[in-house]
């Protein structure tokens, strides 16, 4: 288990530092959530006069959803990652390592996870300065990145398996591209579930994003229901694992055919 956890930490600091030496890269991924946030908000701001939304700010209520979003977004790369180390061989050199192959994927997840936390971190502090307020506090705000990492989570881990599989960047970008927009606008990421569509309700619910959409928001209200929290919460939890075993069986497999 030391074994396990030390390589993880080494071969997570060695992805996060490559991630450091391209800052740009960090500053492009937040201009997305950016738009969608300020250019929504602003847009949409006078539909919570419908009703439904349980708050009076259209801000409130949107920045969990970019939250979750931009978590969606994000991890849904991470097998263009994967698929960049095999053609370079990085992948390859790693299995002639005296290296823990469990640590190998572990690490793709915590980099994924750090990744993640941050990028949501500045979400929430651009609307708290916006205007947005979260009537539950720090507690509610660390809720909410957790349902965003375990989200991000379950589409990296997806995403990897993927990589491994087809080796084939367009593949990945056409599959990222097709489930993207479906995925959250089958969600309540933007409109309150009551002015949904019935048929849309039905697919809303079990869609991972609003899950994740639902335990955030709801963690963040002034008097949060922490059985639907839990429940979402704990949804989202096994579809991660069930991610990350998929995303290892295949890593193994991989492994097999080297």
């Amino acid at each position: 288990m030391s074994t396990l956890v030390t390589d993880t930490w080494w071969l997570t600091a060695r992805r996060l530092k490559a991630g450091l030496g391209q800052p740009a890269f960090v500053v492009i991924m937040l201009v997305q959530p950016m738009i969608w946030l300020f250019l929504f908000g602003n847009l949409f701001e006078r539909v919570v006069e419908l009703g439904g939304f349980g708050t009076t700010s259209y801000l409130d209520y949107l920045v969990p959803g970019v939250v979750v979003m931009n978590a969606l977004a994000t991890n849904m790369w991470a097998g263009m990652g994967t698929l960049e180390e095999i053609e370079r061989g990085t992948l390859n050199r790693f299995l002639i390592l005296p290296v823990s192959r469990g640590a190998i994927m572990n690490a793709n997840v915590v980099e994924q996870a750090v990744g993640t936390t941050f990028q949501s971190v500045v979400i929430v502090l651009l609307g708290w300065l916006a205007g947005a307020t979260y009537p539950a506090g720090p507690a509610g705000v660390a809720v909410l990145i957790l349902a965003a990492v375990l989200l991000g989570t379950v589409f990296g881990a997806l995403s990897n398996t993927i990589g491994m599989l087809v080796r084939q960047r367009e593949s990945i970008i056409g599959i990222n591209t097709f489930l993207l927009l479906p995925l959250t606008f089958l969600s309540t990421v933007f409109m309150a579930r009551e002015l949904m569509p019935g048929w849309m309700r039905t697919i809303a619910s079990a869609n991972p994003l609003d899950w994740a959409v639902v335990a955030g928001r709801e963690a963040l209200s002034a008097d949060p229901a922490w059985g639907l929290v839990l429940t979402r919460g704990g949804w989202l939890l096994g579809l991660a694992v069930v991610a990350v075993a998929l995303s290892t069986r295949t890593f193994r497999a991989y492994q097999k055919a080297v």
